[in-house]
Protein backbone atom coordinates (compact mmCIF):
# COMPACT_ATOMS: atom_id res chain seq x y z
CA UNK A 1 0.00 0.00 0.00
CA UNK A 2 1.09 3.17 -0.93
CA UNK A 3 2.38 5.72 1.98
CA UNK A 4 -0.08 7.66 3.99
CA UNK A 5 0.78 11.03 2.62
CA UNK A 6 0.34 10.10 -1.16
CA UNK A 7 -3.40 8.42 -0.48
CA UNK A 8 -4.48 11.64 1.66
CA UNK A 9 -3.12 14.18 -1.19
CA UNK A 10 -4.43 12.02 -4.33
CA UNK A 11 -8.29 12.03 -2.27
CA UNK A 12 -7.61 15.66 -1.61
CA UNK A 13 -7.29 16.72 -5.09
CA UNK A 14 -9.82 14.17 -6.63
CA UNK A 15 -13.45 15.83 -7.75
CA UNK A 16 -16.18 15.35 -5.74
CA UNK A 17 -19.24 16.83 -7.74
CA UNK A 18 -21.67 14.62 -8.57
CA UNK A 19 -23.38 11.10 -7.24
CA UNK A 20 -20.88 8.92 -9.20
CA UNK A 21 -18.30 7.02 -7.05
CA UNK A 22 -16.29 5.69 -9.83
CA UNK A 23 -12.96 7.17 -8.06
CA UNK A 24 -13.73 4.63 -5.07
CA UNK A 25 -13.48 1.48 -7.60
CA UNK A 26 -11.16 -1.06 -6.06
CA UNK A 27 -10.62 1.10 -3.01
CA UNK A 28 -14.02 0.90 -1.41
CA UNK A 29 -17.22 -1.08 -1.42
CA UNK A 30 -20.75 -0.71 -0.63
CA UNK A 31 -23.35 -3.78 -0.70
CA UNK A 32 -26.43 -2.85 -2.74
CA UNK A 33 -29.88 -3.19 -1.09
CA UNK A 34 -31.85 -6.21 -2.33
CA UNK A 35 -34.94 -4.18 -4.11
CA UNK A 36 -33.20 -2.80 -7.31
CA UNK A 37 -34.08 0.68 -7.11
CA UNK A 38 -32.89 2.05 -10.51
CA UNK A 39 -34.85 -0.99 -12.00
CA UNK A 40 -38.02 -0.36 -10.19
CA UNK A 41 -37.73 3.75 -11.15
CA UNK A 42 -37.12 2.80 -15.07
CA UNK A 43 -40.39 1.28 -15.33
CA UNK A 44 -42.11 3.63 -13.38
CA UNK A 45 -40.80 6.19 -15.35
CA UNK A 46 -41.88 4.50 -18.29
CA UNK A 47 -45.33 4.40 -17.50
CA UNK A 48 -45.35 8.26 -15.98
CA UNK A 49 -46.42 11.19 -17.91
CA UNK A 50 -44.70 13.95 -16.07
CA UNK A 51 -41.57 12.92 -13.46
CA UNK A 52 -39.48 15.37 -10.69
CA UNK A 53 -36.38 13.40 -9.94
CA UNK A 54 -35.38 15.75 -6.26
CA UNK A 55 -31.77 15.79 -5.06
CA UNK A 56 -30.35 14.56 -8.31
CA UNK A 57 -27.12 15.14 -7.47
CA UNK A 58 -24.87 15.00 -11.00
CA UNK A 59 -28.42 13.69 -12.72
CA UNK A 60 -26.59 10.04 -12.84
CA UNK A 61 -29.43 7.96 -12.21
CA UNK A 62 -32.35 10.03 -14.80
CA UNK A 63 -28.82 9.80 -16.95
CA UNK A 64 -28.78 5.66 -17.25
CA UNK A 65 -32.79 5.46 -17.51
CA UNK A 66 -33.49 4.29 -21.45
CA UNK A 67 -37.08 5.99 -21.34
CA UNK A 68 -38.32 8.91 -19.42
CA UNK A 69 -41.31 10.59 -19.77
CA UNK A 70 -42.53 13.51 -21.90
CA UNK A 71 -42.08 15.89 -18.66
CA UNK A 72 -39.13 15.29 -17.14
CA UNK A 73 -37.57 17.31 -14.52
CA UNK A 74 -34.99 17.30 -11.83
CA UNK A 75 -33.45 19.53 -8.95
CA UNK A 76 -30.66 20.09 -7.02
CA UNK A 77 -29.44 22.53 -4.64
CA UNK A 78 -25.65 22.42 -4.23
CA UNK A 79 -24.02 24.57 -7.62
CA UNK A 80 -21.50 21.96 -8.99
CA UNK A 81 -23.74 19.35 -8.81
CA UNK A 82 -26.25 21.55 -11.00
CA UNK A 83 -23.72 22.48 -12.96
CA UNK A 84 -22.85 18.21 -13.21
CA UNK A 85 -26.35 17.74 -13.86
CA UNK A 86 -26.82 20.12 -17.29
CA UNK A 87 -23.71 18.69 -18.75
CA UNK A 88 -24.68 14.89 -18.03
CA UNK A 89 -28.18 15.42 -19.12
CA UNK A 90 -27.88 18.00 -22.06
CA UNK A 91 -28.32 15.11 -24.80
CA UNK A 92 -31.59 14.41 -23.01
CA UNK A 93 -35.57 15.69 -22.71
CA UNK A 94 -34.94 17.02 -18.85
CA UNK A 95 -35.54 20.32 -17.63
CA UNK A 96 -32.91 21.04 -14.86
CA UNK A 97 -33.51 23.43 -12.11
CA UNK A 98 -31.81 25.43 -9.38
CA UNK A 99 -33.73 25.08 -5.49
CA UNK A 100 -33.09 26.14 -2.66
CA UNK A 101 -33.13 23.39 0.49
CA UNK A 102 -36.32 23.63 2.37
CA UNK A 103 -38.00 26.12 0.20
CA UNK A 104 -40.93 25.78 -2.13
CA UNK A 105 -40.29 23.94 -4.77
CA UNK A 106 -41.14 25.79 -8.08
CA UNK A 107 -44.05 24.26 -9.55
CA UNK A 108 -47.68 24.51 -9.89
CA UNK A 109 -49.81 21.74 -7.97
CA UNK A 110 -50.38 18.63 -9.09
CA UNK A 111 -47.57 19.17 -11.71
CA UNK A 112 -46.04 15.72 -11.65
CA UNK A 113 -47.45 11.96 -11.40
CA UNK A 114 -44.17 10.70 -10.40
CA UNK A 115 -42.09 12.03 -7.73
CA UNK A 116 -38.78 10.14 -7.26
CA UNK A 117 -35.21 10.25 -5.52
CA UNK A 118 -31.93 8.89 -4.52
CA UNK A 119 -31.02 9.72 -1.04
CA UNK A 120 -33.01 12.89 -0.44
CA UNK A 121 -31.26 15.12 1.74
CA UNK A 122 -34.56 16.33 3.79
CA UNK A 123 -37.88 15.21 1.96
CA UNK A 124 -40.47 18.26 2.58
CA UNK A 125 -43.56 15.78 2.82
CA UNK A 126 -45.73 19.00 2.31
CA UNK A 127 -44.23 19.89 -0.98
CA UNK A 128 -43.99 16.49 -2.78
CA UNK A 129 -47.63 15.95 -1.62
CA UNK A 130 -48.63 19.40 -3.73
CA UNK A 131 -47.11 18.81 -6.70
CA UNK A 132 -48.22 15.19 -6.96
CA UNK A 133 -51.40 14.98 -8.47
CA UNK A 134 -54.26 12.59 -7.05
CA UNK A 135 -52.86 9.36 -7.06
CA UNK A 136 -49.63 10.38 -7.65
CA UNK A 137 -46.69 8.25 -7.02
CA UNK A 138 -43.33 9.23 -4.76
CA UNK A 139 -40.81 6.78 -4.79
CA UNK A 140 -37.49 7.55 -3.72
CA UNK A 141 -34.72 5.35 -1.55
CA UNK A 142 -33.86 6.83 1.37
CA UNK A 143 -30.35 6.83 3.91
CA UNK A 144 -31.87 4.99 6.90
CA UNK A 145 -30.97 5.68 10.32
CA UNK A 146 -27.63 5.74 12.06
CA UNK A 147 -25.66 5.03 8.32
CA UNK A 148 -22.09 4.49 8.59
CA UNK A 149 -21.99 5.27 12.15
CA UNK A 150 -19.08 2.97 12.54
CA UNK A 151 -16.72 5.38 10.44
CA UNK A 152 -18.44 8.62 11.50
CA UNK A 153 -17.86 7.73 15.11
CA UNK A 154 -14.59 7.15 14.02
CA UNK A 155 -13.93 11.19 13.92
CA UNK A 156 -16.60 12.52 16.07
CA UNK A 157 -17.30 9.72 19.11
CA UNK A 158 -20.47 8.17 19.71
CA UNK A 159 -23.80 10.14 19.04
CA UNK A 160 -26.26 7.85 20.54
CA UNK A 161 -29.18 10.49 19.64
CA UNK A 162 -28.33 11.10 16.07
CA UNK A 163 -29.28 7.38 15.54
CA UNK A 164 -33.08 8.61 15.33
CA UNK A 165 -32.58 10.54 12.56
CA UNK A 166 -34.30 8.89 9.17
CA UNK A 167 -35.99 6.54 11.22
CA UNK A 168 -38.12 4.88 8.73
CA UNK A 169 -41.33 4.98 11.04
CA UNK A 170 -41.10 8.73 11.66
CA UNK A 171 -40.59 9.48 7.91
CA UNK A 172 -43.82 7.35 7.21
CA UNK A 173 -45.76 9.43 9.56
CA UNK A 174 -44.69 12.73 8.21
CA UNK A 175 -45.68 11.11 4.86
CA UNK A 176 -49.27 10.64 6.40
CA UNK A 177 -49.51 13.88 7.50
CA UNK A 178 -49.35 15.01 4.24
CA UNK A 179 -51.48 13.25 3.02
CA UNK A 180 -49.52 10.23 1.61
CA UNK A 181 -50.49 6.78 1.49
CA UNK A 182 -47.95 4.14 2.48
CA UNK A 183 -47.82 1.49 -0.51
CA UNK A 184 -44.20 -0.02 0.00
CA UNK A 185 -41.60 0.42 2.76
CA UNK A 186 -38.80 -1.77 3.29
CA UNK A 187 -35.22 -1.79 4.99
CA UNK A 188 -31.55 -2.65 4.80
CA UNK A 189 -28.27 -3.28 6.15
CA UNK A 190 -24.98 -3.19 3.82
CA UNK A 191 -21.71 -3.83 4.70
CA UNK A 192 -19.18 -1.04 3.36
CA UNK A 193 -15.48 -1.98 3.00
CA UNK A 194 -12.52 0.76 2.67
CA UNK A 195 -9.42 -0.79 1.58
CA UNK A 196 -7.45 2.57 2.04
CA UNK A 197 -7.70 5.86 3.96
CA UNK A 198 -7.84 7.35 0.62
CA UNK A 199 -11.23 6.31 0.22
CA UNK A 200 -12.45 7.88 3.61
CA UNK A 201 -10.90 11.13 2.78
CA UNK A 202 -12.95 11.18 -0.47
CA UNK A 203 -16.30 10.04 1.08
CA UNK A 204 -16.18 12.87 3.85
CA UNK A 205 -15.15 15.32 0.77
CA UNK A 206 -18.20 13.71 -0.69
CA UNK A 207 -20.60 13.51 2.21
CA UNK A 208 -20.18 16.63 4.06
CA UNK A 209 -22.98 16.10 6.04
CA UNK A 210 -20.99 12.94 7.70
CA UNK A 211 -18.42 14.83 9.67
CA UNK A 212 -19.39 18.23 8.93
CA UNK A 213 -16.08 20.15 10.44
CA UNK A 214 -14.13 17.85 8.38
CA UNK A 215 -10.60 18.74 6.99
CA UNK A 216 -7.37 16.81 6.47
CA UNK A 217 -5.64 18.94 8.50
CA UNK A 218 -8.29 19.10 12.17
CA UNK A 219 -8.78 15.45 12.33
CA UNK A 220 -4.83 14.06 10.94
CA UNK A 221 -4.73 12.16 14.22
CA UNK A 222 -8.05 10.29 13.57
CA UNK A 223 -7.11 9.53 9.88
CA UNK A 224 -3.19 8.34 10.72
CA UNK A 225 -4.85 6.00 13.41
CA UNK A 226 -7.81 4.99 10.80
CA UNK A 227 -4.98 4.44 8.38
CA UNK A 228 -3.00 2.26 10.47
CA UNK A 229 -6.18 -0.20 11.58
CA UNK A 230 -6.62 -0.83 7.67
CA UNK A 231 -3.11 -1.64 6.78
CA UNK A 232 -3.21 -4.02 10.36
CA UNK A 233 -6.71 -5.45 9.00
CA UNK A 234 -6.90 -4.72 5.19
CA UNK A 235 -9.98 -2.78 5.62
CA UNK A 236 -11.97 -0.72 7.54
CA UNK A 237 -15.86 -1.89 7.62
CA UNK A 238 -18.63 0.11 8.35
CA UNK A 239 -22.75 -0.64 7.74
CA UNK A 240 -25.27 1.41 5.15
CA UNK A 241 -29.20 2.03 6.15
CA UNK A 242 -31.49 1.95 3.57
CA UNK A 243 -34.74 2.12 2.88
CA UNK A 244 -37.20 1.92 0.19
CA UNK A 245 -40.47 4.29 0.54
CA UNK A 246 -42.88 3.86 -2.44
CA UNK A 247 -46.26 6.04 -1.58
CA UNK A 248 -49.43 7.39 -3.52
CA UNK A 249 -50.94 10.60 -3.18
CA UNK A 250 -54.62 10.69 -1.24
CA UNK A 251 -56.84 12.57 -3.53
CA UNK A 252 -57.73 15.88 -2.62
Amino acid sequence: MRPFGELVDEAVAADVAGWSFDWLDGRATEQRPPWGYSQQLAARLGRAAAALDIDTGGGEIIAQMSLLPSRMVVTETWPPNIERARRGLSGRPVDVVAVQQEEPLPFADASFDLVCSRHPVSPHWAEIARVLTDDGTYFAQHVGPASAFELIEWFLGPLPRERLDRDPDRETAAARAAELRIMQLRSARCRMEFFDVGAVVYILRKCVWWVPDFTVDRYRGALQRLDTHIREHGMFVAHSTRTLIGARRSPR
